[in-house]
């Protein structure tokens, strides 16, 4: 008997016509729509969404930019710079085979090398391991558990990180402020979850949506850059969080 080969196929840059792997089972919800529009405006800077499936059945994706167009807070100037990478299944070198695409448009764009953000606490940064395993190597850290990692095709200067982390949170120091993107078309059900828990302890937040770089590398005060949830001065996450849950952090400051 033959022996049945699945068909693995790359789908780059084609977000409109094969859809976003993440919500793909929402796809007439706002943030879905959003993320569409956003990054397909992001081609024109660089940006690369590209999609792994198999046997047509979507199992992954990566997302990645140049480090002067990238969407996440880090001085990256040369660099190709992964804003995300998922894999449905584990174990099966999916994840592998996105890194490697990137790391071959870096290659072919005459880049620098490749930079990925890290964080072991949350599955909304890439976890670190499997980029240990394909070369890369720790270069930094930021707070809030926040790694950076490099793969260089030769000896240049490191990317890295800001340093003043804590000036840019005090800029938000009175009241409850959202500063928010389109990039992650999970970012509009988490700013209403914001919106609701906030309205449930009378607080009115601001919105900021940020729809500039250069808006998002001077305000962010996490590496994530695209969502960031500020109370008088704290930051209470970078992340969707249930309405309960934030408004319990509320409560727990306003008390303090």
């Amino acid at each position: 008997m033959e022996e049945y080969k699945l068909n693995a196929e790359l789908y780059k840059n084609s977000i409109r016509e094969n859809g976003c792997y993440c919500m793909r089972s929402m796809q007439k919800a706002p943030g879905y729509k959003q993320k569409l529009d956003w990054t397909e405006e992001g081609y024109n800077s660089g940006l690369v969404y590209v999609q792994l499936k198999i046997d047509k059945k979507p199992v992954g994706f990566i997302e990645y930019a140049p480090g002067e167009a990238a969407w996440r807070v880090v001085h990256a100037d040369g660099y190709m710079v992964i804003h995300c990478l998922w894999v449905g299944v584990t174990g099966m070198g999916y994840g592998t085979q996105l890194i490697q695409q990137c790391i071959q448009d870096a290659k072919q764009l005459g880049k620098k090398g490749v930079v990925v953000l890290s964080n072991a606490d949350t599955s909304w940064a890439p976890e670190s391991s499997i980029f240990k395993k394909n070369g890369f190597e720790y270069v930094g850290k930021a707070p809030y558990s926040f790694e950076l990692y490099v793969y260089k095709f030769r000896d240049d200067p490191n990317p890295y990180f800001p340093d003043n982390w804590n000036e840019r949170l005090e800029r938000f120091n009175q009241g409850l402020t959202i500063l928010r993107t389109d990039q992650c078309p999970y970012l509009e059900v988490a700013t209403q979850n914001i919106i609701q828990a906030a309205k449930s302890v009378n607080i009115e937040p601001e919105i900021i949506h940020i729809r500039d770089r250069s808006e998002m590398m001077e305000l962010s005060p996490t590496p994530y850059g695209v969502f960031n949830v500020i109370f008088q001065g704290q930051l209470i996450s970078f992340h969707r969080l249930t309405p309960h849950s934030f408004a319990k952090k509320l409560i727990a400051i306003i008390k303090d």
